[in-house]
């Protein structure tokens, strides 16, 4: 039996498919180890109230991992550290209150599911002495020391089959389609999912394009015999700092779009050719659904590693994996960096060997 009898587990940041996946494991490899498992509501507002947690046995997470979202809530605006909250009982400073609660619940440990602002803020409880193991979560793939995260492969599956719906429509009407998918600062969403789903540019925040090259290219597709082209987009990409895309709209005596770069991309490439031109932004249904076989085994994983750790007393580690096993690596190497796209590795020197466009030449 372990040391630890109780644990608190929570989720916070935007949600991911398998998230209730790593629940369901910590609380079943919990609950087959001796320890008992506290569900904490919305992140580490669950630490602030008695109400917001509860005592979660296997039956309670039966059917639990198939499911999208998270059984828990999460948000991503509760930082504890940033500022002081009122409670029932008079105004306590966020952090202090957390852990008061900890020790109040008689919690021996705290499973922390999230991605690098929640990882951070474990981080910080650690560094309190808060007994703490952290699990990583980002559709964005980006957490750096885990070669996978949660969510993402899900997330790939649904972007390329978009993808895939988009070029029958895109070769029968002649059209340009540009697909936006999620990757604010690192874009493996993006050139994964247009690889798998036979895009013809692919544009990521770690390649600034010039909206000239992607033209070009669209053009000497055209020239070529091929009347459609699928151009997929980071969220976060953007132009090389010499880019002109703006005057474009200048000289058209035309607003520049709000919102998505990929509605931006699509009008300049519009304004450009001359040709028709569709754009589809995927947003939040990438973060929906059912996770993936390969999501809901590696979140089962992370969950029983975590509680694995949490008996060897790896505390301030954060579970992670690496060569295709289960490991994990301090909390503090992990959070304040990105994992990004190399523009010169294999995965981005196969999509140019195979003619894709990356909007640099």
């Amino acid at each position: 039996m372990s040391a630890i009898q109780r644990l608190g587990v929570l989720t916070g940041g935007g949600d991911a498919p398998g998230l209730n996946a790593v629940i369901r494991a910590v609380v079943k490899a919990g609950s087959n180890a001796g320890i008992e498992v506290v569900g904490l509501e919305d992140s580490f507002d669950g630490l602030i109230e008695p109400n917001r947690s509860r005592v979660l046995t296997p039956r309670d997470v039966t059917g639990i991992l198939r499911l999208g979202g998270t059984i828990l809530g999460t948000t991503n605006r509760g930082n504890p550290f940033a500022y002081p909250v009122a409670t029932s009982d008079g105004v306590h400073d966020y952090s202090d209150r957390v852990v008061e609660m900890f020790h109040k619940m008689g919690l021996g440990a705290l499973v922390v599911i999230g991605g690098d602002g929640t990882l951070a803020i474990a981080h910080q409880f650690g560094n309190r002495g808060l007994p703490v193991v952290g699990v990583p979560k980002t559709i964005d793939n980006d957490i750096v020391g885990t070669t996978n995260c949660f969510g993402f492969d899900t997330a790939v599956d649904f972007a390329t089959n978009a993808i895939d719906r988009l070029h029958t429509t895109a070769e029968a009407h002649h059209r340009i389609m540009v697909v936006e998918v999620m990757g604010r600062d690192a874009g493996w969403i993006a050139l994964q999912a247009g690889i798998a789903g036979a895009a013809h540019v692919i544009l990521i925040p770690e390649i600034p394009f010039h909206m000239d090259n992607i033209v070009s290219f669209v053009k000497r597709r055209e020239a070529g015999g091929k009347r459609f082209s699928i151009v997929v987009v980071a969220e976060g990409c953007h132009a090389d700092a010499s880019e002109k895309t703006r005057a474009i709209f200048h000289e058209e005596r035309r607003e520049i779009p709000r919102g998505s770069v990929g509605t931006l991309i699509g009008e300049c490439i519009g304004l450009m050719t001359k040709r028709e031109v569709r754009v589809t932004v995927l947003g939040h249904i990438q973060r929906g659904g059912s996770p993936s076989p390969f999501d809901r085994i590696l979140s089962t994983r992370f969950g029983v590693a975590a509680v694995e750790l949490i008996a060897e007393g790896g505390f301030g580690r954060m579970v992670t994996l690496a060569k295709g096993e289960m490991s994990s690596c301090p909390i503090e190497d992990a959070v304040g960096k990105l994992k990004t796209v190399d523009p010169n590795g294999e995965l981005v020197r196969m999509a140019r060997a195979i003619g894709v466009c990356l909007g640099d030449c």
